[in-house]
């Protein structure tokens, strides 16, 4: 995703990359060196940027943020699977600074949350099920963004307040559950799948990600949204509207 987010900025006329990090060395990005990770306070005071772009992993991506926060450098987080400690230190940081979270920067995303929403609040007793398929390298399990559909879908259905992950054995469906499946297998950018099923009738939205350039250009409609903003905890569908 760095490297998504670089190139994307640099075909973008609003943006300029100003610094990049990563905790192991790599060559340069699209002609941008790539600092090490730990000297980031100070490259953030010397470089100045508007906005910090993060998509690395929760612990990293706290200890990102906070620096940002230090240096009163705005935050775009791609990141998920944050524990409560972590959530807190992300809102703590938000107290200082704008900070954009979103599970996923797809406008297409952004849609198909609209439509499950809808979807589910019109479709009382209809049984419900999400699968999301990532690549195989994916470390947390379900995505945030199905993790984000499912808080939608139970938004709308408060009844379905039971998350069922996979099934094994005798495993028949009970009232008030969601089905929850994970799969990883190759480069696969990003599938979410909703099914709600009745009797004889059956609906299916999905979405699938080509590649990760569109999460990548979402991500860089946020920073220029969110640069100048006050301080405060932003969500990516204020981007949108």
């Amino acid at each position: 995703m760095g490297r998504e987010v670089i190139a994307a900025a640099n075909d973008r006329d609003d943006c300029d990359v100003a610094l990049a990090v990563n905790r192991s060395p790599v060559d340069p990005v699209e002609g941008v060196a790539v600092d090490d990770a730990t000297n980031l306070p100070a490259l953030l005071a010397d470089s100045d940027p508007d906005v910090l772009v993060d998509f690395t992993g929760p612990d990293s991506s706290v200890e990102y943020v906070a620096a940002a926060a230090e240096a009163g450098v705005a935050c775009v987080v791609g990141t998920t699977g944050f524990d409560d400690e972590q959530e807190a230190a992300l809102a703590d940081a938000a107290r200082t600074v704008p900070v954009l979270r979103a599970s996923n920067f797809s406008r297409g995303v952004a849609a198909l949350r609209r439509a499950v929403s809808e979807a589910a609040a019109a479709l009382p007793g209809y049984d419900v099920e999400v699968t999301e398929t990532h690549h195989n390298a994916k470390v947390d399990a379900p995505s945030g963004t199905a993790l984000t559909l499912l808080d939608d879908i139970e938004a709308a259905r408060p009844e379905l307040d039971e998350r069922v992950h996979g099934r094994e054995g005798d495993s028949p469906r009970t009232d008030g559950e969601i089905g929850v499946h994970a799969r990883r297998a190759g480069d696969i950018a990003g599938e979410h799948e909703v099914l709600l099923a009745g009797d004889e009738n059956v609906l299916e939205l999905t979405h699938r990600a080509g590649s990760r350039r569109v999460f990548a250009a979402g991500a860089l409609d946020a920073a220029a949204w969110l640069a100048g903003r006050d301080a405060g905890a932003y969500d990516f569908t204020e981007v949108l509207e």
